[in-house]
């Protein structure tokens, strides 16, 4: 039989606010259990939200750059549930008047076609605590410092039909929100976490299978694998005559398996009704328009602008545009190096993205900045080094930093550029090289362009890599003829 795979995400998002959604406490990430939750956060008795304006003008910007509908009204209700982490017993969110209403993403596939996945909504709300298991014996802790905190939950349409597709729209996603500097993204701390509604049906068939969801994945890769573990689950189920019960689980990466947690709630399980504490959120035109003059260019306009007025090719602008840090990285050393922009783009995806690739490093981490790559490419340009060369220096920048002016002039790897020096050297491999230049001069135009490389390897040999490349080649060009 074949099955078709249906994907939807609901993204949760922590927003870079200062404070948190209802309170004054402090938003930030690793402080000390239980130092950053006010009365309100800790669910007091007789205390009252706030709304943090800061957190309406992130939302709004995010719909904006999704092309979305910003609702000109927007409510905030209860959803209660009971659970150790959440101090009220209930989570203020938004339900049937969210903030944000449809829009949507566009994603580009392997095969270079471009697919649009629709976003039902996005909604703010606060996050709850976090239980903490492993330092304590038979027994759970509670760190409320995360209670409060600004979410944006943006939903997806179960548009996706493979887990490659999901990845590609949760990068997307996250691209987006790091663009519009409105949460750090950081999925290592739970900045942005993932819950993958999946359900599978066979191919040809319109109406949607029975759907689980699988919560709390918090890595591109990890969701990759959850939804291809648990869509051939179900497939294994239907095809041994079991029926697929709804319910939320939880991805085991270490089995690499998912285990159902617990029945899945519908809505009117959590009994929302508005919060009679809040009042209605009004966002006028004005605010839109002000939101929409802060906005930046976003990933698709970059792409478009680097394939255009850089003229690079769509692959290298995709890869420099997916993150603004590495974006801005790229035109820094554009600007500073003075290097054509697709000798730059070399330089920065090939040798600088893989140094931190291999590192576990971001952009940001990285050791060699843009001025100083930029100081580097700059020697090439000018042809100080060769390209060769330029890998030494570039090793010893990040193993050592400085700058490639001054490891250039220490190591003494300046390139030779002395015509008649050059010549000499050249003069000395064709003399010591008889059989070698008789091949040469009895073979073809093809076979020449194969056997001119043994003189040049020679002559590089000879002058320690330093003599430049293109001198060489002209130079062996006029003398075996």
């Amino acid at each position: 039989m074949q099955w078709e795979t249906v994907i939807g995400l609901e993204v949760h998002v922590q927003l870079s606010t200062q404070s948190k959604i209802f309170s004054g406490s402090r938003n930030a990430f690793g402080a000390e259990p239980n130092t950053q939750a006010s009365l309100i956060d800790l669910g007091m008795p007789g205390v009252l939200p706030v709304l943090n304006q800061d957190a309406v003008h992130k939302a709004i910007k995010f719909g904006l750059g999704i092309n979305a509908e910003i609702a000109p009204r927007s409510v905030f209700a209860r959803k209660n549930y009971f659970y150790p982490d959440l101090p009220k017993g209930y989570q203020i969110s938004q339900y049937e008047l969210p903030i944000v209403g449809k829009g949507f993403v566009d994603i580009t596939l392997e095969d270079g076609t471009v697919k649009r996945i629709g976003v039902t909504r996005a909604h703010l709300e606060e996050d709850a605590g976090k239980s903490l298991h492993e330092d304590f014996h038979g027994q759970s802790g509670i760190d409320l410092n995360r209670a409060g905190t600004p979410l944006l939950e943006i939903v997806s349409e179960p548009d996706m039909r493979s887990a490659e597709e999901a990845v590609a729209y949760l990068k997307a996603i996250h691209s987006i929100i790091r663009y519009l500097d409105i949460s750090d993204g950081n999925m290592a701390e739970g900045s942005m976490r993932c819950d993958c509604n999946v359900s599978v049906r066979l191919k040809g068939e319109e109406k949607f299978g029975t759907r689980r969801e699988v919560k709390n994945v918090n890595s591109f890769r990890f969701v990759e694998k959850a939804i291809n573990v648990e869509a051939q689950w179900q497939i294994d189920e239907l095809e041994s005559g079991r029926k697929i019960q709804q319910c939320t689980v939880l991805y085991d990466s270490a089995k690499n398996e998912t285990r159902a947690m617990r029945s899945k709630e519908e809505a009117n399980d959590y009994r929302y009704f508005p919060d009679p504490d809040l009042l209605p959120v009004e966002i006028t035109e004005n605010m839109i328009n002000t939101m929409r003059a802060t906005l930046p260019e976003l990933p698709a306009q970059k792409i478009e602008r680097f394939m255009g007025e850089l003229e690079l090719s769509e692959y290298d602008a995709r890869v420099l545009a997916a993150d603004r840090a590495v974006a801005d990285y790229f035109e820094q050393v554009v600007k500073e190096s003075g290097a054509k922009p697709k000798q730059a783009a070399n330089w920065v995806s090939g040798d600088l993205l893989g140094a931190l690739n291999k590192n576990d490093l971001s952009i940001e981490q990285s050791p060699v900045s843009a001025a100083q790559l930029a100081g580097l490419i700059k020697r090439i340009v000018d042809n100080t080094i060769s390209g060769k060369i330029a890998k030494q220096v570039f090793e010893e920048l990040w193993s050592n930093g400085g700058t490639a002016d001054s490891i250039i002039e220490s190591k003494g790897l300046k390139q030779e550029t002395d015509t008649g020096a050059i010549e000499a050297i050249v003069d000395q491999v064709i003399a010591s090289s008889p059989d070698q230049v008789a091949q040469y001069l009895a073979a073809d135009e093809i076979k020449r362009k194969k056997l001119i490389g043994y003189f040049v390897g020679q002559i590089m040999k000879l002058s320690k890599g330093k003599a430049n490349p293109q001198l060489v080649n002209d130079i062996l060009a006029k003398k075996l003829i």
